[in-house]
């Protein structure tokens, strides 16, 4: 703890009162905000693990069924296949506030997602695996966005927690101790300079009792 560089008097320690105060309000919220960020972050941080897992394996069988295609038909025919692609993907990206954080929202929509309009090749030349792939591909799409969409979430708030973190142990450990010394140490100081005028207000009147005094005895003695 240090005491802040104040003048000790009374009007500071009213201003440093309010602060205290103040800090006391704003450590409660900020508590109750890092609490609640991390209630949600460890919701989104659970699906996001289930979405991951889920990926990863669509996007193995994707893969595996690329691999089988490639092997079945040479890169030539492969390459001719896929050149131009038939389907149109929208992607349009928004936000929305969790907690005072701005976190993404991917909205994904595309043109032909049903029976051959997926693809843009004949079917003599190619494989039935390349088929397999492209619709694996296809279903694993919404899946990745989200999943996209699920990682950025948790980055954001990630750090939101962390600058809330700081603040809180600021106040907690820094600011509010700060406050509360120095307006013990101003307290201390206006009680020390109390007794002091206490005790000069009671010499002066010792001093002018005794004055009184004398004053009336030489009254007499001259009389």
């Amino acid at each position: 703890m240090a005491r802040l560089n104040v003048n000790p008097t009374r009007m500071v320690l009213t201003n440093l009162k309010k602060k205290l105060r103040t800090a006391r309000r704003g450590h409660k919220l900020l508590k109750d905000k890092r609490d609640e960020l991390m209630k949600k972050f460890l919701a989104i941080v659970k699906e996001n693990r289930k979405e991951r897992e889920l990926v990863e394996k669509m996007l193995m069988d994707v893969y595996s069924r690329f691999i089988m295609a490639r092997a079945l038909m040479s890169d030539t025919h492969l390459e001719e296949a896929l050149i131009f692609p038939k389907q149109k993907v929208t992607l349009k990206a928004s936000s929305r506030n969790i907690m005072s954080v701005k976190v993404p929202v991917f909205e994904f929509s595309a043109e032909g997602q049903t029976g051959d309009d997926i693809f843009p090749y004949g079917f003599a030349s190619t494989s039935g695996e390349l088929d397999g792939a492209m619709l694996a591909l296809q279903k694993v799409t919404p899946h990745l966005l989200r999943l996209a969409e699920l990682e950025k979430t948790a980055q954001l708030m990630a750090d939101e927690i962390e600058k809330t973190r700081r603040r809180v142990n600021a106040l907690e450990y820094v600011m509010i101790p700060n406050l509360e010394e120095t307006i013990k140490y101003i307290v201390m100081k206006l009680d020390e300079n109390e007794r002091g005028n206490l005790t000069r207000l009671m010499k002066v009147k010792d001093m002018m009792l005794e004055e009184a005094h004398h004053y009336k005895e030489r009254l007499r003695t001259s009389e």
